[in-house]
């Protein structure tokens, strides 16, 4: 199928009743989450995952996909009128839309990002309708040795990339790819790591751990940190003062064009994403700017910069995941793990054995794309009010989703109890400043990266050297995972030295 119809195929799967509004709901409940500040895409999805159980896997995706691009948007909106990032990869843009906005331009500020938003939005999903299918032709002719490196590659940049650094990062991965070890071994279906329980025979549910590190551990924190009380800005009431004058587009052509291609390649690195593409952006916009003393104070560049890479960042986590059933970020390791559950393995064979998802998915995400801009500038005023919901009766709805969510998953009371255990874990190592992306993507790839690496070891007799050694790619990408590691050790080695 070639990518014409294949697209054809997507937009009929999608220009269904129910998929559009699975596609709406998405991308209305994505703004939500975005311009609530503290509930991410990470713990929505994770929320939502049991539920989707009971979906249409095409559905299911859609939705929860939605989400995904949805809070990049939602983010922006409280990051202007109140300088709170909704989420993490909106912090960049508190910088100059909030300074935009105390100089009366917040409509331009909202409307600049709006369209930055959609341009590099339409430019990521272009480059994955274009370069999935190449990249999946290409790993049509990988092996055990390919697939093990590759996840071993990953995984180094995951924990290069981690935002809590290389150590704690290692930790993470550590006890994530210990979890994932749990239940029947692989190869000999004996049990591991299960301390004589039947309900760990079949290893953790991904759900089940989801939701306790990112959901329940976000009740907690939501317990112990005071509600912010800053200063709502009011936004415009009319829709043409949402539009930047003429100095302010064209000063914003340009960030929008580097953001979105910056993005969108940043993206498609294991541990890159929105919120790294972000901050390349604005640094690169301050180093190329000749008036560098504005950012900081309004710069329009300083938003529009940031704000398409953030999108187009989001768009391009989707072509690893997608294509190589290599998640960039833990909210891409959660859609992988929705795929996983409802019997669709990404990768490479996926446009072959599942095109109505993978087209269809494509196809939302255009839609989706339109969809937000004419949600985000009529409804800027309704979206900010969501902000009044007592933190109270927030906990409350979320703590019943949490527990209903895992319970009909398996409808195993063991469950529960386990998604609280996990609760508290995230809470501490959350306090700690411990990033939990490395551990749910470690979670995640582990599995895949056992089964490769230990096929590799009965193929070759037990020589891994060997075995990677006749494969240039596989030998390339470990050595590329070692450079990493070696490199992010090595820095906090001097980070210390310098302290000392």
């Amino acid at each position: 199928m070639n990518m014409l119809d294949g697209l054809l195929q997507g937009f009929a799967v999608l220009l269904t009743f129910e998929n559009l509004a699975f596609c709406l709901l998405g991308a209305f409940l994505g703004t939500i989450v975005g311009v609530l500040p503290g509930l991410g895409p990470t713990a929505t999805i994770a929320l939502l995952l049991p539920i989707s159980l009971k979906m249409d896997v095409t559905g299911a995706i859609i939705l929860l996909s939605g989400i995904y691009y949805g809070v990049a948007y939602g983010g922006t909106i409280t990051s202007v009128l109140m300088r709170i990032p909704g989420e993490a990869s909106s912090v960049v843009t508190c910088l100059d839309g909030y300074e935009m906005a105390r100089k009366g331009r917040a409509g331009a500020a909202l409307g600049i990002a709006a369209i930055g938003s959609f341009v590099a939005g339409t430019f990521g999903i272009l480059g994955i309708t274009l370069i999935a299918p190449l990249l999946a032709e290409v790993v049509l002719s990988f092996g055990p040795a390919e697939y093990a490196a590759m996840m071993f590659a990953g995984l180094c940049l995951i924990m290069f990339f981690a935002q809590s650094g290389v150590l704690k990062a290692l930790l993470m991965a550590a006890i994530g790819l210990t979890l994932g070890t749990i239940g029947l071994d692989p190869i000999s279906s004996t049990p591991r790591l299960t301390f004589g329980l039947t309900d760990l025979i079949d290893g953790i549910d991904i759900a089940t751990l989801a939701i306790g590190l990112f959901g329940i551990s976000e009740l907690l924190m939501l317990a112990r940190n005071r509600p912010d009380s800053g200063a709502v800005l009011t936004p415009p009431n009319r829709l043409f003062a949402f539009l930047p004058n003429r100095e302010e587009s064209r000063r914003s052509v340009m960030p929008i064009a580097r953001g979105s291609v910056l993005g969108f390649l940043v993206g498609l690195l294991p541990g890159g994403g929105a919120v790294l593409a972000s901050f390349l952006s604005y640094a690169i916009e301050r180093k190329l700017s000749k008036h560098p003393e504005e950012f900081g104070r309004g710069a329009v560049e300083g938003l529009a910069g940031p704000e398409a890479a953030n999108n187009s960042g989001t768009a391009g986590a989707f072509v690893p995941m997608l294509t190589l059933g290599i998640p960039s970020n833990a909210v891409t390791a959660l859609l992988l793990g929705a795929f996983l559950i409802h019997g669709v393995v990404p990768g490479p064979l996926i446009m072959e054995q599942h095109p109505e998802v993978f087209w269809g998915v494509i196809a939302s995400m255009y839609v989706g794309n339109v969809i937000l801009v004419l949600l985000n500038v009529p409804l800027i005023g309704l979206f900010v009010r969501a902000l009044d919901v007592p933190r109270a009766y927030l906990a409350t709805m979320i703590l019943m989703v949490c527990v209903i969510g895992v319970y009909s998953s398996n409808l195993a009371p063991f469950d529960i109890a386990l998604t609280i255990a996990f609760g508290f874990v995230g809470y501490a190592f959350r306090r700690a400043n411990y990033d939990l992306a490395p551990l749910i993507l470690a979670f995640v790839l582990g599995p895949t990266f056992e089964r490769s690496l230990r096929q590799l070891l009965l193929i070759e007799d037990g020589d891994l050297i060997g075995g990677l050694w006749n494969s240039p790619i596989a030998l390339t990408l470990v050595t590329l995972g070692v450079v990493l590691l070696v490199s992010g050790l090595a820095g906090l080695g001097r980070s210390y030295s310098h302290e000392d």
